[in-house]
């Protein structure tokens, strides 16, 4: 079972409906000087309610990531188990993925720092999540976007929680708690660094960068012991262009089914546009990419 929640922001109203929810997550700021209107009374809202409460910040990737937390931390009244997320978009800005990987390491770390009886984790769609994010750190947990059957995710890394749909103008999320008091008594608990445990029996995924030049650069295709029980596979590709987000790279892709080469196919990828996705059967086994541009990152994903 799961539990239901919503996120809020300026959109929705200070009052907004509580009822059959567990939780929500609130918008605080944006940048260096944006600071949601609506925040004391959705606060007020979500702790009437007996709700767990988080609350976001929506980056601005060139800015310092330590003074927009610090903005961030200067508009908050954290009561115990209140939740912190960084929320992991940069929509529009002229940014690189080098850019956004370094915003999110040091603020997560620096608002942990700062808020260290609190859980801070992160939200991700699932584009940026497998094919910008390279280290999987999300803090004390993740919140995924997928636009799917809620509390079914298409990613591997183990997930808190899961926004699933946007129905009725206001984004709809699960938690990955049996019931509200289990993720009330998480919430609230002194959070710990662990490691994930080795998963051996899950299936793989591969990650890196295509050469730039003539020459292909050949992936395999991942598999596991338990490749059966993930039926579906892509290959996503991303092209990271500094300081132009009109620039186009193409990339040339053939796949091997194990008995012969595909006829190649070319695939354009924007910069700053997300992710180009070519879908793969479960007989595929590797593949082959070839571009004149440098920039273009590859992530072959499982699911």
């Amino acid at each position: 079972m799961t539990v239901r929640g919503v996120d809020v922001s300026s959109y929705q109203a200070a009052d907004f409906p509580t009822a059959g929810l567990g939780f929500v997550f609130v918008k605080v700021t944006e940048g260096l000087s944006y600071v949601n209107p609506k925040l004391s009374g959705q606060r007020t809202t979500a702790r009437q309610a007996g709700l767990t409460t988080g609350y976001y910040h929506y980056p601005h990737i060139a800015n310092s990531p330590v003074s927009e937390a610090d903005h961030f931390l200067g508009q908050l009244d954290l009561a115990a188990g209140d939740l912190i997320a960084l929320d992991w978009e940069w929509y529009g800005q002229k940014v690189t993925a080098a850019q956004a990987r370094a915003y999110k390491k040091t603020w997560l770390a620096h608002v942990k720092s700062k808020a260290p009886r609190h859980r801070v984790g992160l939200y991700s769609d699932r584009n940026n999540w497998t094919t910008v994010d390279t280290d999987s750190d999300c803090g004390d947990f993740l919140w995924i976007a997928d636009t799917t059957t809620a509390g079914h995710p298409r990613i591997r890394h183990p997930w808190t929680f899961h926004q699933y749909s946007a129905a009725g103008g206001v984004d709809r999320d699960v938690a990955d708690f049996p019931d509200a008091a289990a993720l009330r008594a998480w919430a609230a608990g002194t959070p710990t660094s662990t490691t994930p445990p080795e998963e051996d029996d899950m299936p793989q995924w591969n990650e890196g960068r295509v050469s730039a030049g003539p020459d292909a650069t050949t992936v395999a295709v991942p598999h596991g012991n338990a490749w059966h029980a993930y039926p579906s596979r892509a290959l996503h590709l991303v092209y990271d262009e500094i300081g132009d987000s009109e620039a186009v790279a193409t990339v040339r892709v053939a796949v091997h089914n194990g008995t012969a080469w595909s006829p190649p196919t070319e695939v354009k990828v924007t910069a700053g546009g997300g992710a180009a996705d070519v879908d793969l059967t479960s007989s595929d086994v590797k593949v082959s990419l070839q571009t004149a541009s440098s920039g273009v990152s590859y992530a072959i994903e499982t699911y």
